[in-house]
């Protein structure tokens, strides 16, 4: 590792961030006694608190690199990852966050069994939940390992494995209970790590714009780059762009992690207000990202060849200010860089310790803590031998396989009757088939090997375009042919789901958890 004081800055910071947020851990860790408490943190967050820890656990490495990476080596065509990752935020105010807060369900199985009273259907949900969360954890460590190598000069493995003992342990130890405190701490962290440099940059470039030899965007060497149409690299641009929006968009209504923490709301309404108050906390964040990535375009000629985009942000304070100014802001964008990857990691893993304690095991505490570490060891070692992707293309394949298997499930059976058993398993089977074999091949690095043009690639790159409509149609198609729940059950559902909590008797419906 080098000793120049720059590194020791930044392991001082790195050293920080973590221990902030084991500390703040540690203090939800004895407020945790109950199963309700390490599931749903027994509904008892407020808005304002829950939107802050949604927005931490939402930020992920793909937020926090991936994006301004993107913009930088992609231009226009890569602010549909930002626009996206938000506006999926205003579909889930408006079509999930409430009725899924009333149906008093404790995870996504949960609530599956609840609306359409299958157990069969129940364990095909646990399996889709652990397979997206599982998808989504990998590049989170993955961007841990890129981040320590580049700023310490560590192996890949070596920030990997911290992120995942220091996510494993706060899980296991407290729960959503504890990771509310954390993820809360962590949006706030992570929003000043980003901006101060941002607007610190932006400063600079402003002063020495007139100066001779200053960088700039002109039309004649960056007309692909500042206009939209260029695509993300590969073939059929414009069908790259759609895809992206619908996996965007419909993903983060389907997302575990994000769905789990709506159970939390005392009720719908504050369900509503907290979804409303992402809106705004991630959107604002989001301008950060962006305009690092038009910054490093400009200064892309100082910055090291590293082989990755998602490392611009890591490497652009230290190119453009020398000494100790750039030292301190990138041990400042360092610090939120480790709290992206601890926030999203522990959300997912909760979700994933969630189900398969409820589902697989008996409900017990000392079974979400079993399944906590079993969980967070199988896609840490994944993260050791797949290949990395960049961060926001990785995680869009996770958006992709939620938007093709829980958006359907969720929205048809919130909103549409007619919904049956036998219709959400075939949606989540075929959406779910046609997503998952894309992103294994995608991440196993088969798409280099096939053809460098055509069809082929791109829809093993962005599948969501063409899984997400036939999951869709498969799911209306065979719940129209086959025997749904009696009227009045049906009626009962969404008196409960969609009615104000007095009327609808929204109290939470116990499953029989132990606490012991």
């Amino acid at each position: 590792m080098d000793s120049q004081p720059g590194s020791w800055i930044t392991v001082a910071a790195l050293l920080l961030a973590a221990c902030a947020s084991v500390a703040i851990g540690s203090y939800g860790v004895r407020l945790a006694r109950t199963t309700s408490d390490f599931l749903v943190a027994s509904r008892s967050v407020g808005p304002r608190w829950n939107a802050a820890a949604v927005s931490g656990e939402y930020l992920s490495a793909a937020s926090y690199l991936g994006v301004a990476g993107l913009i930088a080596k992609y231009g226009a065509d890569a602010l549909w990852y930002p626009v996206g990752f938000t506006a999926g935020y205003l579909g889930l105010l408006l079509f999930v966050a409430a009725p899924l807060r009333r149906s008093g369900a404790y995870t996504m199985p949960d609530f599956v069994e609840f609306r359409l009273g299958s157990r069969g259907v129940r364990k095909l949900t646990a399996l889709v939940v652990v397979v997206i969360c599982g998808v989504y954890m990998i590049p989170q460590f993955q961007g841990a390992g890129l981040t320590l190598r580049i700023l310490l000069g560590v192996p890949d493995w070596v920030g990997a494995v911290a992120v995942g003992l220091i996510v494993i342990g706060t899980v296991a130890g407290g729960g959503m209970r504890s990771i509310t405190f954390v993820q809360a701490f962590q949006y706030w962290l992570k929003l000043t790590a980003i901006a101060i440099p941002g607007l610190v940059l932006l400063a600079y470039f402003l002063r020495h714009e007139g100066d001779s030899g200053a960088p700039r965007l002109t039309a004649a060497t960056d007309a692909d780059w500042l206009l939209p149409g260029g695509g993300l690299g590969g073939p059929h641009p414009m069908y790259q762009v759609y895809s992206l929006i619908i996996a965007t968009f419909l993903g983060t209504l389907g997302l575990p992690h994000v769905l789990v923490r709506f159970y939390t709301n005392p009720d719908g309404r504050k369900a509503r207000s907290t979804a409303l108050s992402v809106i705004a906390m991630v959107g604002f964040f989001y301008l950060f990202p962006v305009l690092i990535g038009v910054l490093a375009r400009l200064y892309a000629a100082r910055l090291p060849d590293e082989g990755a985009s998602d490392a611009a942000v890591l490497l652009l304070p230290g190119a453009v200010l020398s000494g100790l100014p750039g030292q301190l802001l990138a041990a400042l964008v360092a610090a939120g860089a480790v709290a992206a990857f601890l926030s999203t990691s522990s959300g997912l893993l909760v979700s994933i310790a969630g189900v398969v304690g409820t589902d697989l095991l008996r409900g017990r505490i000392r079974d979400f803590r079993l399944a906590a570490i079993v969980a967070g060891a199988v896609p840490l070692l994944l993260a050791l031998t797949v290949v990395s992707l960049d961060l926001s293309r990785a995680v869009g394949l996770a958006f992709a396989v939620a938007a093709s298997t829980m958006c359907p499930l969720l929205v048809l059976g919130i909103w549409w009757r007619g919904l049956t058993a036998a219709g959400a398993a075939v949606g989540l089977i075929v959406g779910g088939l046609l997503s998952g074999a894309a992103t294994a091949v995608s991440v196993s690095g088969g798409v280099s090997q096939a053809l460098a043009a055509g069809w082929l690639s791109a829809l093993l790159s962005y599948p969501a375009a063409v899984s997400v409509p036939i999951a869709f149609a498969a799911m209306i198609l065979v719940s129209r042919l086959t025997r749904r729940q009696s009227a009045a059950e049906i009626a009962n559902i969404f008196v409960r789901m969609h009615a104000p909590e007095p009327l609808g008797m929204g109290a939470d419906r116990e499953r029989g958890l132990r606490s012991g």
